[in-house]
């Protein structure tokens, strides 16, 4: 399921070192703009306890996690939606994305410089805000000129949703507002904003990257973005980039679990981000456990069985007949798929069940 994440924020904000923490690729992280022309993609593993207890229990030939991938965006500037700074070529970057990491400098450092002289994480949020407004309202404005007239003289009820769904766009970014503050009320709506494929309607998690003093608290600067974007139905997540590289290049776990205790963190930085990514992509995890192999597959929250069944092969979604289920906590509980099967703990489950984050699934089917 190649379902992406994209880094981005303005240039010298840690985009590059943090992706080389995610991945392990080296993007060049050097201290000059637009030093990530070209977007660099990285397939990170995610870190999940649940795979590493069904692998101890099942000691499998073969061990699969789940993985999420990340792209490294170049750092945008003020006229990006312009043109500037290559901004046209990165705003497509980021279009071909389905979520949004946006990286704020918040940490002083006078051996880093920044784009704009000085340390304002709420400015920086705002220019890039700013660039991806103007580009949607560009979009959205397009497609009111050629739907008003259909919708308001055609008696076309399609184009006339459509051009209501365009005018509540446009009025919330005509307030500076992004895209995924509008409500839509029914599916129709829903699935005509998705077509717009608009930046600001994205999901963003806000990663304001901090000194190695701030890591476990924040400061000012990561309390002035908690206050700008209560509204905007967004997260915030703390980490500090450098120290994270740092961790990164530890040889052990121990090694790297006790740096993380001399700074007051139970769990590194990059691991709390990958997870958020994860659920920022609206993921979750099912599982199917053996003696063969342990894995860990990716399905989009709220599907059902079939879709799941799916996800290992079409043949299963095809040819789907029922689910056998076991939850997590059971079979931990029970030890064994035998002894939960011996316990009546097994669900058997048809083409309707939702199926839930953490189930242990084996699917039965017919092609």
């Amino acid at each position: 399921m190649a379902l992406q994440c994209g880094i981005v924020g303005l240039p010298n904000v840690g985009k590059s070192t943090l992706f080389n923490c995610l991945s392990n690729a080296k993007a060049q992280s050097a201290n000059f703009p637009f030093c990530t022309i070209e977007p660099n993609v990285g397939v990170i593993t995610v870190p999940d306890a649940r795979l590493n207890k069904l692998v101890e229990m099942c000691n499998p030939r073969s061990t699969v996690p789940a993985t999420v991938e990340i792209v490294d965006i170049a750092g945008l500037v003020q006229g990006a939606s312009k043109g500037e700074g290559l901004g046209n070529k990165f705003l497509a970057n980021i279009r071909e994305t389905d979520a949004i990491l946006h990286v704020l400098r918040c940490f002083d450092d006078d051996n880093v410089t920044h784009v704009h002289n000085t340390v304002d994480p709420v400015r920086d949020k705002e220019i890039i805000d700013y660039e991806l407004q103007l580009k949607d309202l560009e979009t959205i404005e397009g497609r009111m000129a050629r739907t008003q007239k259909q919708a308001q003289t055609g008696g076309d009820k399609t184009a006339k949703m459509q051009y209501e769904v365009l005018k509540k766009f446009h009025d919330a970014l005509i307030q500076g507002k992004p895209a995924r503050t509008v409500t839509l009320d029914t599916p129709d709506e829903q699935k005509f904003a998705r077509e717009l494929f608009l930046l600001t309607s994205k999901p963003v998690l806000y990663v304001c990257n901090v000194d190695d003093s701030s890591a476990v608290e924040g400061n000012k600067y990561v309390e002035a973005v908690r206050e700008a974007i209560k509204d905007e139905n967004a997260e915030l997540l703390i980490v500090a980039a450098q120290t994270e590289s740092e961790i990164a290049e530890l040889d052990t776990y121990e090694e790297r679990q006790e740096f993380l205790a001399e700074i007051g963190l139970e769990e590194s930085g990059v691991a709390r981000l990958i997870r958020a990514a994860y659920a920022l992509l609206n993921l979750q995890t099912f599982f199917t456990a053996g003696a063969d192999e342990v894995r860990a597959w990716t399905f989009t929250r709220g599907w059902k069985a079939p879709q799941c069944a799916g996800v290992i092969h079409t043949d299963f979604e095809k040819g789907f007949i029922r689910a056998e289920v076991i939850k997590y906590d059971d079979y931990v509980t029970l030890g064994s798929e035998a002894a939960v099967r011996e316990a009546g703990k097994m669900a058997i489950e048809g083409k309707n069940y939702t199926v839930e984050d953490g189930d242990i699934m084996h699917f039965l089917f017919n092609v």
